[in-house]
């Protein structure tokens, strides 16, 4: 028999008591099936591929290597907080513009990892952007697309007009 836990998450600034778990229930395992939150993916379930992709505390994370019991008292944000009133981001305008997606399976990490990359990097160059999207599979666009749209949002943010380098 799996131990039952009795948690709390904080997810996407909702707060969600009472979740009963398996102690073995990852953090996209609860997102999905108990929350209902089916914009994080599952992918390799090893922590590779960067589907599962989430921010703790404002920090890019694999959904699918952290216990849920361990995401207690820590601030969870998935890709649903991104879309405000159903009014996408400008990261995810940027994406559309430059076709930073095909299949879409991957771009929920690849938009949380960019998300959580540009707080923290609000200045990021062309080659740290593809250093931190090189953590992220894609098997569709070739990634210059994703590294385009993460570099026009970045320029943006910073009131930067014109072209790109």
């Amino acid at each position: 028999m799996t131990e039952q836990l009795l948690i709390s998450l904080t997810v996407n600034g909702e707060r969600h008591d009472d979740l009963v778990v398996e102690s073995r229930h990852t953090l996209v395992d609860v997102l999905r099936h108990h929350l209902g939150l089916t914009g994080t993916h599952v992918g390799c379930e090893h922590g590779v591929c960067g589907a599962c992709t989430v921010l703790l505390d404002g920090a890019p994370a694999r959904a699918c290597l952290i216990f849920a019991a361990q995401a207690e008292g820590q601030e969870i944000r998935t890709v649903e907080s991104l879309a405000d009133g159903g009014e996408l981001t400008d990261l995810q305008r940027a994406f559309s513009t430059h076709h930073g997606l095909q299949c879409g399976f991957c771009t929920p990490g690849f938009l949380m990892l960019a998300e959580g990359f540009l707080a923290e990097r609000p200045g990021a160059t062309r080659e740290e952007i593809r250093e931190v999207v090189s953590a992220n599979l894609c098997r569709c666009t070739g990634y210059q697309t994703i590294v385009d749209a993460i570099e026009d949002c970045a320029r943006t943010r910073r009131g930067e007009v014109g072209e790109p380098r």
